[in-house]
């Protein structure tokens, strides 16, 4: 077995194997040594699969940094890059996983916000459209306002208006005949221009 103390160009012509054998025992050089041996290949699969530099710099880092952590319970039933490209298939799957976990996290987040964007923006047109009538309302002539409020809002039948303002059933269905086309020809411009507006 080789021994701890051994030089730099011994660690590059040991095995794998033995390198496994030292890093067991805590030889850093040892595993400096698998770093630089099998960085390159590693980061090169790792960028192919997930085409992000940084990604693939951090989890090949995790990859080696997990390895000297867990050396001492490192078992190999195979080839020392066999088990490399196996941790690495496993930690980039994991990523796979979690990116399809954001994405639907995302896409989900940025349907409620579309739709949370749309109803209020309908709840804003909506109350932009009823200042807009209370507007025009209030702009009407006074007997056409009277008249249509106590229609409109407080639901009188012609008859009863009739017989509050001591006015007849015809001249109440003219004025609400007229305050009705005033309205619209008034409101439609108008929310028109605000749709543009808005």
């Amino acid at each position: 077995m080789m021994q701890k103390h051994i030089n730099a160009t011994t660690f590059a012509q040991a095995t794998d194997a033995e390198l496994i054998k030292l890093i067991r025992d805590g030889t850093k050089g040892a595993f400096e040594e698998i770093y630089d041996r099998h960085w390159a290949a590693m980061y090169v699969h790792a960028y192919k699969m997930l085409k992000d530099e940084d990604e693939a710099k951090d989890v090949i880092q995790e990859l080696f940094a997990n390895l000297w952590v867990n050396r001492e319970e490192l078992e190999l039933r195979n080839s020392l890059k066999a088990y490399l490209y196996t941790a690495l298939r496993n930690r980039i799957l994991n990523i796979f996983d979690s990116r399809k976990v954001r994405s639907t996290y995302i896409d989900s987040l940025s349907l409620y916000f579309e739709e949370h964007h749309l109803v209020t923006e309908e709840r804003f047109r909506e109350k932009e459209l009823e200042n807009i009538i209370e507007g025009e309302i209030a702009n009407l002539p006074d007997k056409m306002r009277i008249v249509f409020e106590l229609s409109r809002k407080q639901h009188l039948s012609h008859k009863e208006i009739a017989l509050e303002l001591q006015i007849s059933d015809k001249t109440v269905k003219k004025q609400i005949n007229n305050a009705i086309r005033i309205l619209k020809l008034k409101i439609s411009y108008l929310f028109i221009l605000l749709l543009f507006i808005r």
